[in-house]
């Protein structure tokens, strides 16, 4: 699949605009009437969030991209999560969030990965199921891209519109337009489920956050805000222990989704980010190549992994603090080190329930 678009400053053509909109915009809106109509669904902070979208209406006046982090709690979560906007912006794919999704699931023919692309979800392999996952794939590249300020809008950038390409490859043979090499997805919007499984606690709580969010954060230029969001109940729609038909959402369930304050990147982790500079100045730079990361030490380095490790406990603490807002029993705070989680015998399987905690889980 190739991009339609012409030129590394112009905007996907008006077929592609379209399409992408009605993809998004249906989606959406079954959502919503699968949210509100069969379905009992609260949702908290919405004005708050739509004012932080309201903002970021015009892609020319967008000052830092916005990352949304959430627990992760149903193969449903996303696209259904979003069913809780107003129809106005459920159209607008320039405003809409940019995701992550399985190359596995999402793109294994044509039809789907159509079907995505148009979605604006960006391929992801997960370690667990291809030697082409971890943290320095070319999609996380790609979504630092999207959330930094596109060089065409920098006054000095040492950066130049060819280290934007117009496609990229996940694998060597895949073929995936990069949505960053245009001016309207400038500091976009990007949603991840850091946990990277579907978790399924009695009491809503979390695992630990992965540190593809700390990449995130820590490397696009400037400083991304962060929305912690908190939802509970898609675990009653599609429970990981249902029976036949295993494919069939369940209904009449008490859905919340819950939204919490912006936090501005720069204040909640400018520290770490100052820290992360400092580091890749001192082995030769960040390079030409916005979001890769070539060097050994930076990759896999003690004080590289401090870093993320921290970046990712700060996020999850921000979920969590919203969980905890909202009433919620209080969190058991060894589930927030992966070193807890590293003790489940069952950890390698796809589908199992923890002997960690008793949750049912889903790596597949």
């Amino acid at each position: 699949m190739t991009s339609s678009s012409t030129g590394a400053q112009q905007g996907p053509s008006l077929p592609w605009r379209v399409t992408s909109s009605l993809v998004m915009g249906i989606s959406s809106t079954i959502s919503k009437i699968f949210l509100f109509g069969l379905n009992r669904t609260e949702v908290i902070g919405l004005q708050d969030f739509l004012k932080v979208l309201d903002d970021r209406a015009d892609p020319a006046k967008r000052q830092r991209g916005l990352i949304t982090v959430s627990n992760h709690i149903s193969v449903l979560d996303d696209p259904v999560l979003w069913g809780v906007l107003p129809l106005k912006y459920l159209y607008n794919p320039q405003n809409l969030r940019f995701g992550l999704g399985a190359h596995d699931i999402c793109f294994t023919n044509k039809a789907f990965a159509s079907f995505f692309t148009y979605g604006q979800v960006l391929p992801t392999h997960r370690l667990k199921h291809s030697e082409q996952g971890g943290l320095f794939q070319p999609t996380f590249s790609e979504a630092i891209r999207l959330l930094s300020t596109h060089p065409s809008f920098r006054t000095h950038s040492p950066l130049s519109l060819s280290n934007y390409p117009p496609t990229y490859s996940t694998n060597g043979t895949d073929v995936v337009p990069c949505p960053s090499v245009h001016q309207r997805n400038s500091n976009a919007w990007v949603h991840v489920f850091p946990e990277g499984a579907v978790h399924q606690h009695a009491d809503v709580d979390c695992r630990y956050f992965k540190w593809g969010v700390s990449r995130l954060i820590l490397e696009s230029e400037p400083a991304p805000d962060v929305v912690p969001i908190f939802i509970d109940g898609f675990q009653q729609v599609m429970p990981e222990d249902r029976v036949f038909p295993r494919f069939l959402p369940r209904i009449g369930k008490r859905i919340k989704v819950a939204f919490g304050q912006k936090l501005d990147g720069e204040s909640a982790f400018g520290d770490l980010r100052r820290r992360w500079r400092k580091l890749v100045e001192s082995r030769g730079g960040p390079g030409n190549e916005p979001g890769v990361i070539r060097d050994k030490r930076l990759r896999d380095g003690e004080e590289a992994r401090e870093i993320r490790v921290e970046v990712a406990k700060r996020v999850r603490d921000e979920v969590m603090r919203l969980r905890s807002q909202l009433g919620y029993k209080e969190a058991n705070p060894s589930y927030g080190f992966a070193e807890t989680w590293a003790k489940d015998p069952k950890s390698s399987r796809k589908r199992y329930r923890s002997e960690v905690d008793g949750s049912l889980i889903n790596q597949d």
